[in-house]
């Protein structure tokens, strides 16, 4: 990774000294850090204004987004930093990602500086420590939505998310957790999206077959891997069978959708 500036001081001047607005500091000598939704990987999935931000960037701090596609919008004199994370891989610390940015913002109030994240930039992206980190540096940002695989995947799969007769409703949570999450507060949900769940598949399965009200060993599976990519691949099953069915399979990165919309149009 290329390393900055450690200096996370605001150079003051008459010009450029700080001003506050409500309780926050706006360091004035700092640029403005747009947090970015890279969508599913291909350009197409991008938003117009996400092109434009991506194309005008001076820095350009990015994730593991599937394609190279968003990269070769950006300028040829843009500073692109990867710190993608992926399970079973070793990865950059979120503290070091922070003060990437930080620094990256400080270096002037003339440079665009780009926060590219895989799908929307605030849905299971550590989002909150890099926005309390330039807070606290004074710099300014905005986030840009970008197309999460919670909407993107079932769609792309070929059935909706919510259905107005077998699942009105949904919820979304981590797959990293397993024992750490309460399943039993997902019983009375019809749909079930789980993020990162690939390692965990089987116990997930065997744990919402037994807690959840309105499923059965019977209720439908879909399992979603690079929703959007040329690649993807899917994986339909039940509750009963999905683990045997997928047993051996490279999974990760994927998406699993739980509930009787899953079953819809297959």
């Amino acid at each position: 990774m290329r390393g900055l500036n450690a200096d996370r001081s605001c150079p003051v001047s008459r010009k450029n000294a700080p001003s506050w607005k409500g309780s926050v500091m706006i360091c004035s000598a700092s640029s403005k850090c747009w947090l970015v939704g890279g969508g599913l990987g291909p350009a197409d999935y991008l938003t117009l204004k996400a092109v434009k931000l991506i194309q005008e960037a001076d820095v350009l701090v990015y994730d593991d987004l599937g394609t190279q596609d968003a990269l070769q919008l950006a300028k040829e004199d843009c500073e692109k930093f990867y710190v993608g994370k992926r399970g079973g891989r070793e990865s950059i610390k979120q503290t070091q990602i922070d003060e990437l940015l930080v620094q990256a913002c400080l270096k002037g109030s003339d440079r665009s500086i780009v926060r590219l994240k895989g799908g929307d930039p605030a849905v299971y992206s550590r989002a909150t420590s890099e926005i309390a980190a330039l807070t606290a540096a004074g710099i300014p940002y905005e986030f840009v939505p970008g197309i999460s695989s919670v909407l993107a995947a079932p769609l792309l799969a070929g059935f909706p998310l919510t259905d107005v007769n077998v699942g009105s409703s949904f919820a979304v949570v981590s797959g990293h957790n397993v024992e750490g999450t309460n399943w039993q507060a997902f019983s009375d949900i019809p749909t079930l999206v789980i993020l990162m769940a690939g390692k965990n598949l089987a116990v997930i399965a065997q744990k919402m077959a037994e807690v959840h009200r309105m499923w059965t060993k019977s209720t439908p599976v879909v399992v979603i891997r690079d929703a959007g990519l040329p690649n993807q691949r899917e994986w339909r099953s039940t509750l009963q069978n999905i683990a045997e069915e997928t047993q051996g399979e490279q999974l990760s990165p994927c998406i699993v959708i739980i509930g009787q919309v899953a079953g819809l149009y297959c």
